[in-house]
């Protein structure tokens, strides 16, 4: 039987605790413990993007932490930016503007987006581009995306 550590992570704003195999990674934690389906699993070494979240209010890729590295810290998912009903403007954005077509890599561009526009909340072409170099999408050409971003921008 393996070792498992006791963990408490604030996400989407409610505690969550839980005991945890110290080789869990953060993003299966998400998804099986916890059942927030959001952060996608892309690629398995870190490149793609898809398991983007926001950890203590800085977006992370999910697939490279362990879970006990997040103990003690507030994680954002895609399910947890919509308030009360009503969309955040990233993710009205790629609604309005076409920011998708398979969706696989739209939570992780959006995760990415609102580091982005919280450092930046005003970015040219070029520094929304370099701010989701970090995300693939292999269906969109990226041009519906930038736009996606640059509404999100222009409502905030």
């Amino acid at each position: 039987m393996s070792e498992t550590l006791p963990i408490s992570i604030t996400v989407n704003g409610k505690v969550r605790k839980a005991n945890v195999e110290p080789r869990l990674l953060l993003v299966h934690f998400l998804r099986e413990n916890l059942a927030l389906t959001g952060t996608h699993i892309g690629c398995d070494t870190s490149q793609c993007g898809a398991c983007t979240i926001q950890l203590d209010g800085r977006s992370a890729k999910s697939c490279t932490l362990f879970a006990v590295q997040a103990d003690g810290s507030e994680i954002m998912t895609i399910e947890g930016l919509a308030k009360d009903g009503e969309l955040h403007p990233l993710q009205e954005g790629f609604w309005e503007e076409h920011g998708l077509q398979c969706g696989y890599c739209t939570p992780g561009m959006i995760m990415s987006g609102v580091q982005l526009l919280a450092d930046n909340p005003h970015p040219t072409e070029a520094e929304i581009r370099k701010g989701i170099d970090g995300n693939f999408c292999r269906c969109t050409g990226y041009q519906h995306i930038v736009k996606s971003i640059q509404y999100a921008a222009n409502k905030g």
